[in-house]
């Protein structure tokens, strides 16, 4: 039987999934068999999984981090909002219905809760440690009892809980004593210690606090883990989106149900990013329309408040225009769906010569695919799909060469008169492809040319679990989980 260590926080955004995902690192690289799991994830950023299914980003990564191919086991329960306080929820990698939030509370979160706990069972039977990451706070009073996530996922696996501050935001000392105060005394059992994260500065100023909660509680500061500029996919839904204006004016429209924003990361860090919100806003040399959870509702959304005007017109004055995903949708000629939305044929903004047509089954594949558009034509870009459109164009982006490592030949995508479309997430991080084009636009502005410093996901795992494993008391920490 394996052992459990879980990663809580005293607040969303305090660093769990990244904490968690150090911990599986270290603890594979120290030659144990470790796989992640986290019950229930709410986010609209998935990748699949190995048998085909969809999972929470930050678990994808963290299965990574263990060296391991990325499993629906590790995050069975994903609930990707819709809106109007409505959910979809994706059991095992599969969606199986949408819900509101008091149906799900009421109704269907204890059954999928029993199910989850016989995968976690079966992952601590057949490996040495499970790193769990709990979601939000455990101490939410108005939550509490309905919680699936984090105590009564511990109590269930007997884990040692590592409780985890955002000292960067301030308040973390009484963040960590509302949070322990608020834990059951069963509860407070289960915690091991605590870790700050996110530190600029000097620790020692840090030590009368530990001397507070050490006294107070009997539990130790397990580390101060230093804020590190990192390349890692940010986990939450809920992160801020900054607006950077580069050399190059990239915009990227902020939808009501954006999904996926991690695909625009490298053009965060080669040039800057300027999300928009406005008709009147809308004037960059590059424009994107990300993925959606709900692709048409953000259509008739970007219509009613003059974004799709304005991108035609930005378009008609020379203007880039790219869409991922649901974005590519919205840019064709016409979008049938009687699924997501249930609105029937519904007029596309008209930039792509492309259909798309809704259907149940929902593809979640990593994809290889050969490029079919001139300014990269026969590059060879990686990057996966999580859709339920098909979509079929005159002048396809790419061919897909290779789904989940079997051959196929199968166009996707579309390309129109300075703008493309294409369901490839991620294909900015392929930075042969990005460099291509930011480098065709950068010539057109009459700016010297880039070159993107390339970096591989597997060594900022690598850089980011040394950082923290420097910083943590990790005999202490195995000798408590007993392995």
């Amino acid at each position: 039987m394996g052992r459990a260590l879980m990663i809580q926080g005293t607040s969303s955004g305090a660093g769990k999934s990244l904490l968690a995902l150090a911990l599986c690192r270290i603890l594979t690289n120290l030659g144990y068999d470790v796989v992640p799991f986290k019950s229930q994830n709410m986010s609209l950023n998935s990748a699949p999984s190995i048998e085909g299914g969809e999972i929470s980003r930050a678990q994808y990564l963290q299965a990574l981090a263990c060296k391991k191919k990325p499993s629906v086991r590790f995050n069975p329960i994903l609930l990707k909002p819709e809106g109007n306080m409505r959910s979809q929820v994706v059991f095992m990698g599969k969606p199986i219905g949408s819900v509101s939030a008091r149906e799900y509370m009421l109704s269907t979160k204890e059954e999928l809760f029993k199910r989850a706990m016989r995968v976690l069972d079966e992952l601590m039977h057949s490996h040495d440690v499970v790193v769990i990451e709990g979601a939000g706070s455990p101490v939410e009073i108005n939550l509490k009892d309905y919680d699936i996530a984090n105590m009564r996922v511990a109590r269930h696996a007997n884990a040692k809980v590592i409780l985890v501050a955002d000292i960067d935001r301030g308040g973390s000392f009484a963040s960590i004593v509302g949070t322990m105060e608020l834990l059951s005394e069963e509860e407070r059992e289960l915690v091991m210690g605590f870790v700050f994260n996110k530190f600029r500065g000097d620790k020692s100023l840090l030590e009368p606090g530990f001397g507070y909660l050490e006294q107070r509680y009997r539990k130790r500061v397990l580390g101060v883990i230093p804020y590190v500029d990192h390349k890692l996919p940010e986990e939450d839904s809920l992160a801020e989106f900054p607006k950077v204006k580069g050399d190059l004016h990239i915009q990227i429209i902020k939808l009501p149900h954006i999904s996926n924003f991690t695909d625009f990361e490298p053009l965060h860090w080669a040039n800057g990013v300027d999300y928009v919100t406005k008709a009147d806003e809308i004037e960059g040399d590059l424009i994107i329309i990300p993925g959606s959870k709900n692709t048409v509702e953000d259509l008739l959304w970007m219509r009613e408040n003059g974004i799709e005007d304005a991108i035609i017109q930005a378009h008609c004055e020379g203007s880039f225009v790219v869409g991922i995903c649901g974005g590519f949708q919205m840019l064709g000629k016409e979008i049938i769906d009687n699924v997501e939305s249930k609105r029937g044929k519904v007029r596309g903004v008209g930039l792509l010569p492309a259909k798309t047509i809704f259907t149940m089954e929902k593809r979640t594949n990593h994809l290889k695919s050969e490029i079919l558009w001139e300014q990269a034509k026969k590059m060879e870009v990686e990057g996966y799909e999580i859709r339920m459109g098909r979509s079929t164009s005159e002048r396809p982006f790419s061919i897909i060469k290779e789904i989940n490592g079997a051959k196929v030949f199968e166009p996707e995508g579309a390309i129109g008169e300075r703008s493309f479309g294409t369901y490839l997430h991620g294909i900015f991080h392929n930075f042969a492809f990005t460099e291509r084009l930011l480098n065709m636009l950068r010539l057109e502005k009459g700016l010297e040319s880039l070159s993107l410093k390339e970096w591989s996901l597997e060594e900022e795992i690598e850089r980011f679990s040394r950082v923290v494993e420097e910083n943590l008391d990790l005999n202490y920490i195995l000798s408590e989980l007993g392995v």
